[in-house]
């Protein structure tokens, strides 16, 4: 079978180690034949992206905070520097809360841990698209990644399931805008993975538990399907989706109420 994003460049932001979903993503585009380049947020995050980016591998490694408007369009800046200035796809996986918000009551949220969810996981979006959007003249895809806890309550989630709706409307908006000039932009809606930021939320081993008893395949979510979704999109195969959220997360979003 041929490589599906082969003669593709991918741009994957939020790698941070082996365990988080951007990897498995940055993994599955290498392997179907993309030219992958990753971002780090800080010198701190540095040396473990760059190793990281050698065993994909991935073509290049590029400084990105994205609550820094400066350092976005330093990247983008960079690309074109380093003979990327033709993007096909992008991947946003960047989220972060306090902890004590995720903690205690959503009505107890404060306001500077409320913007700071919004900023870094809803509002980066917008501002990578409008960043990157020049650099795909031919179209592309642009994604994200979303949880059920936009839609749904969901315990401890909190304040993180406001910013994902906020960043599901995102992507509603951002497809419209950007549709007319052959960019989609979607997001992927994962079910619960054991990645380091899921350790933040607390009692996470028992949602992991409870969507495995109750989830129509009767188990949790693979990074690998979550991965190979996003290599639908970044290809020509997912070339009319657009505006979508797309679920994996092993069926569970259609249980409702169950007994016991």
């Amino acid at each position: 079978m041929s490589k599906l994003l082969e003669g593709k460049t991918a741009l994957v932001l939020g790698v941070a180690n082996r365990w988080s979903l951007a990897y498995a993503i940055a993994q599955a585009f290498s392997r179907e034949g993309a030219k992958v380049l990753l971002t780090y947020q800080s010198e701190r995050q540095r040396l473990t992206v760059e190793e990281l980016a050698n065993e994909l591998p991935a073509a290049s490694v590029f400084p990105c905070d994205v609550t820094k408007d400066e350092e976005i369009v330093s990247l983008t800046e960079s690309l074109r520097k380093n003979g990327h200035g033709a993007i096909d796809a992008v991947v946003h996986s960047i989220a972060f809360a306090n902890r004590d918000d995720l903690t205690r009551p959503f009505v107890e949220t404060s306001r500077s841990g409320f913007l700071l969810a919004q900023e870094v996981s809803a509002y980066s979006l917008v501002a990578v698209a409008r960043a990157t959007a020049p650099l795909m003249a031919a179209g592309g895809s642009i994604m994200t990644l979303t949880y059920l806890g936009a839609t749904r309550v969901v315990q401890n989630y909190n304040v993180m399931g406001v910013a994902k709706a906020a960043l599901e409307a995102a992507v509603r908006y951002l497809a419209n805008d950007l549709g007319p000039t052959n960019i989609r932009v979607n997001a992927i809606s994962a079910g619960p993975v054991k990645t380091a930021s899921a350790r933040g939320i607390k009692d996470f081993s028992k949602v992991l538990d409870s969507v495995e008893r109750v989830a129509p395949l009767r188990r949790n979510t693979d990074p690998a399907e979550v991965a190979d979704t996003a290599v639908f999109l970044a290809s020509d195969l997912g070339r009319g989706v657009t505006g979508n959220i797309l679920f994996v997360d092993a069926g569970f979003q259609v249980i409702g109420l169950t007994a016991g």
